[in-house]
């Protein structure tokens, strides 16, 4: 009787073993994370977003961002790789990327700039042909291609979110705590493009200040918004203007005012924060099944932010039953569009 406990204590020790090291392991690190802002004062939940219109509602999946063209028609890229122009009821696919269309923006020329997670930068012509204008720089591979700014001299300014993770594995990145993302610049006059920052914790929104000399990027993972300056006497230099946020931003969108609208998908998790001061908790939830790793609440949340980090106002869904995950908040001649990575919806209001 004990022979045959030993024997089955063996086998559940071996099992045990065979699945701990046959599952991803992760290099986490631990980092601090400030204690979350309460929502209180401009920060207060509230329904607004529960009041805005919906658009294509049931006809697109995860619009995850949002451009509109010189004759103000709306455009998306979806889940299947589509690129769509949205008319009323109608949905125009204008081309398939073949891979996952992130941020976009058209340029002065008509053509559509689109970050697609594994394809790249592209250029999709007005005649509908795809032009892929950057899938390295410097032998360095993009992995994981997200969103973009267009400056006035044409140049693009764009995030590889994680040199790492590619997009279905975007939690590991998380999970990990490394910063693998990187900021980029092309050149369309010379089809050229360069690394213009690296050390990001998932770089992810991109948005041109007002005066276009610096961009704010987006550092997911750490809360936080930092500054770029790219012209003028602090050109090379950094600094982070909005941390300790009160979620996870996204797409980042500026009105050319002064004012930065921060797409929020969740707002902030304890369960993140808590694993953050503790690796090992990490090590172990990686080695669980994905349905137990960290998910983003089912909350709606966009929150705008000034030049200097000061915020401005906050928008809310506490119910996540209207509009949820959001990660694009497009302002468009006194509008502002909501774009998701998984709703089957673009939100107006």
């Amino acid at each position: 009787m004990i022979k045959k406990s030993v024997i089955v204590l063996a086998f559940l020790t071996g099992l045990v073993s065979a699945w701990w090291f046959s599952t991803p392991s992760l290099n986490a690190v631990a980092w601090q994370p400030g204690a979350a802002p309460a929502f209180t004062g401009v920060l207060s939940p509230n329904t607004d977003l529960q009041n805005a219109g919906l658009l294509g509602k049931g006809l697109v999946h995860g619009p995850e961002d949002i451009a509109f063209d010189a004759q103000g028609r709306l455009h998306a890229g979806l889940h299947d790789g589509r690129v769509i122009r949205l008319e009323g009821d109608r949905v125009i696919t204008l081309a398939n990327t073949g891979g996952r269309p992130l941020g976009m923006q058209f340029d002065a020329s008509g053509n559509l700039i689109v970050c697609d997670a594994w394809k790249g930068l592209l250029q999709l012509s007005p005649d509908g042909q795809i032009t892929t204008l950057v899938s390295e720089v410097m032998g360095v591979p993009l992995t994981f291609t997200d969103d973009l700014d267009i400056a006035a001299d044409g140049k693009i300014y764009f995030t590889d979110a994680s040199t790492r993770y590619r997009q279905p594995d975007y939690v590991l990145d998380l999970l990990e705590g490394h910063p693998y993302g990187r900021l980029y610049v092309y050149d369309p006059a010379t089809r050229t493009a360069r690394l213009v920052l690296d050390g990001l914790y998932f770089a992810n929104g991109v948005a041109l200040s007002k005066n276009q000399d610096a961009v704010f990027v987006a550092e997911t993972y750490r809360y936080r918004i930092r500054k770029v300056w790219i012209s003028g006497e602090r050109a090379g230099q950094n600094e982070i203007i909005a941390d300790n946020l009160p979620g996870l931003p996204d797409n980042i969108n500026s009105d050319r005012n002064g004012t930065i609208w921060l797409a929020m998908p969740s707002p902030r998790k304890a369960i993140a924060d808590v694993s953050a001061r503790h690796p090992w908790m990490r090590e172990l939830m990686v080695r669980l099944p994905r349905a137990f790793w960290p998910k983003p609440d089912r909350y709606g949340l966009a929150v705008a932010i000034d030049e200097n980090g000061n915020v401005l106002k906050s928008l809310h869904d506490p119910t996540g039953d209207h509009l949820r995950m959001i990660t694009s908040v497009m302002p468009y001649q006194g509008k502002l569009y909501f774009g998701s990575l998984e709703n089957d919806r673009i939100g107006r209001l």
